[in-house]
């Protein structure tokens, strides 16, 4: 864990610093899901946007002034994050409204995902709503227009409850079997490409959890060993991001 002066200010409570962290342990479905609608004909996100901690250090202040604020076009390379602030800071001064940002993976402080009427994630959010009154409640998720739900049982995917499985692989993945099969036999030379900053197509499907696309590409022969420019394969993504059904296929 990072040093959290930089991250956390001094009013965030305790229950807020662990809504911080449920946000960053999760993070990893938010961005699946993402990556899945980037191949959607038909989108099934409403809303993407990303709270992340800014930090600024005034001059004759002991501790650095944090501002937790949202990013919306969000990318995800496997350790930073990026996209486009749409707040505007109340003290900052080093970064405004519109400015592209990225920042590593533990200055995230929520996600919020939005489909089909119904959220995903917000767990900053639902921190504060479990303090208020059932009107208050009412009246905030008014002013957003969502309907949040139970702040006791935030979902960070769909059907999670009746269909738990989906926390390990997304269905999309399952279900595009055939057609991944087909896209590797019509663009072979997309198993051995990498992108400017040395990412594959292994890397990219491995920080994505798609486990049935990284079998199908080890089926295939491509090269677990391929590193990024910043020196890392497909296992350390699936290390460091926890997908834990991917672990064992990249050993």
């Amino acid at each position: 864990m990072a040093d959290n002066s930089i991250f956390y200010a001094k009013g965030d409570s305790p229950e807020m610093i662990q809504a911080f962290e449920h946000a960053r342990k999760t993070f990893k479905y938010f961005w699946r899901e993402l990556s899945w609608e980037a191949r959607r004909i038909v989108p099934g996100v409403d809303l993407a946007c990303v709270k992340v901690a800014f930090a600024q250090q005034f001059p004759g202040e002991e501790e650095p002034t944090i501002e937790h604020m949202w990013i919306n076009d969000v990318y995800f390379d496997g350790d930073t994050v990026s996209g486009t602030l749409i707040n505007d800071p109340e003290s900052l001064t080093n970064v405004k409204n519109g400015d592209a940002v990225t920042v590593p993976l533990e200055q995230v402080s929520d996600w919020l995902m939005l489909s089909m009427g119904k959220t995903y994630g917000g767990f900053s959010i639902h921190q504060l709503r479990s303090t208020m009154s059932p009107e208050e409640r009412a009246s905030h998720d008014e002013a957003w227009g969502m309907d949040f739900g139970d702040y006791n049982n935030i979902e960070v995917v769909r059907d999670q409850d009746t269909h738990p499985e989906h926390l390990v692989e997304h269905p999309m993945s399952i279900n595009m079997k055939d057609g991944f099969v087909k896209f590797l036999q019509d663009y072979p030379q997309q198993m051995i490409n990498a992108d400017e900053q040395g990412y594959t197509l292994l890397h990219r499907e491995t920080i994505a959890g798609n486990k049935t696309s990284v079998v199908l590409l080890l089926q295939q022969g491509v090269n677990t060993g391929s590193k990024t420019n910043s020196g890392k394969t497909a296992l350390d993504f699936a290390r460091q991001l926890g997908w834990e059904h991917i672990i064992p296929l990249l050993h």
